[in-house]
């Protein structure tokens, strides 16, 4: 089973669009995933427009990938080393803990993972 930072069982980020590195909305991953697909995100539009300066375009649709293209507020499983670059500088977006995988904590605090959660209503 797989579990999130808390060591709970890990809960789907995001299956409108279909998200993560196997398509299945939970932001899990395996040794041949380079990017480490863990951190579940709401996208802003600085951290898009961030990504996209970076050389990773997720606003722009991919019809043939049946991808929709992202826009601000949507949920995506992002790489942890993307994430880390955007918070380096001050363009991270907020994360959801409970769909985070704990592979995350080997590259972050859970401190700093916690500093960016989604604020609950």
């Amino acid at each position: 089973m797989e579990r999130n930072i808390f060591g709970n069982p890990l809960i789907s980020c995001c299956t409108d669009p279909p998200t993560g590195y196997f398509r299945d909305g939970l932001c899990r991953t395996i040794s041949i995933d380079t990017g480490t697909h863990t951190v579940c995100a709401m996208v802003t539009q600085e951290f898009l427009d961030f990504s996209a300066s970076r050389g990773n375009d997720l606003i722009t649709a991919i019809p043939h990938w049946k991808f929709p293209g992202l826009k601000p507020g949507d949920k995506w499983c992002l790489c942890i080393s993307r994430w880390l670059e955007s918070e380096k500088a001050g363009k991270a977006p907020p994360i959801y803990l409970d769909a985070t995988h704990e592979k995350t904590l080997k590259y972050a605090s859970l401190e700093l993972l916690q500093k960016y959660a989604v604020k609950k209503d």
